[in-house]
């Protein structure tokens, strides 16, 4: 996990190294171990106000695909510096009026160990439908922990800035190698 300071210094490399035109505005960038997500808004199609929603849907997904394709070379190039400055992958998305968009993403292998019980939550989801195995049915179970408990979440993330904050403040520590300084 990373402080705020440290989020904010991405955030603000991220803001500093993208071209101009990229964007309309840079609306997020998370961070964990393994991966970098870089989000930002880019311009909603002009259309008359009475289009049905189908039609809105069809054209922002027309324009992200647009955008996806026009922007490549340049998202390439500053993932790459990314990626060799910060040690992580480089995920983008965008949002288009109501829609969002990943082009791409890690998906990280995570083990863990589970008890008879908990393997039949996972396996009931499988023979209900929801998930077609085991590990997507574990990545549905942590979905729908997150979206029930973001609050909770955010306050736990806090807890946790403070901790590495009030740790580092000890009188044996030595920096922690988060690579987010700048070179």
């Amino acid at each position: 996990m990373i402080t705020s300071e440290q989020k904010e210094k991405l955030r603000g490399w991220f803001a500093g190294r993208l071209p101009d035109d990229l964007f309309e505005e840079l609306t997020e960038v998370t961070v964990d171990r393994e991966e970098i997500t870089v989000i930002g808004r880019i311009p909603a199609p002009q259309l008359a106000e009475d289009v049905s929603a189908t039609e809105r849907a069809a054209a922002a997904e027309g324009r992200i695909q647009e955008f996806r394709e026009r922007t490549r070379e340049s998202r390439i190039e500053v993932a790459r510096e990314a990626e060799h400055k910060f040690r992580r992958k480089v995920s983008w998305g965008v949002e288009c009026g109501t829609e969002r968009a990943l082009f791409t993403h890690v998906a990280a292998p995570v083990m863990t160990r589970l008890r008879q019980p908990e393997r039949q939550v996972l396996d009931t989801l499988i023979a209900g439908g929801v998930a077609r195995s085991r590990s997507e049915a574990l990545a549905w179970c942590v979905r729908l922990v997150q979206r029930h408990t973001d609050d909770w979440l955010s306050e736990l993330r806090e807890s946790l800035e403070n901790v590495q904050r009030v740790r580092a403040q000890g009188p044996d520590t030595e920096p922690e190698d988060t690579h987010t300084d700048t070179e």
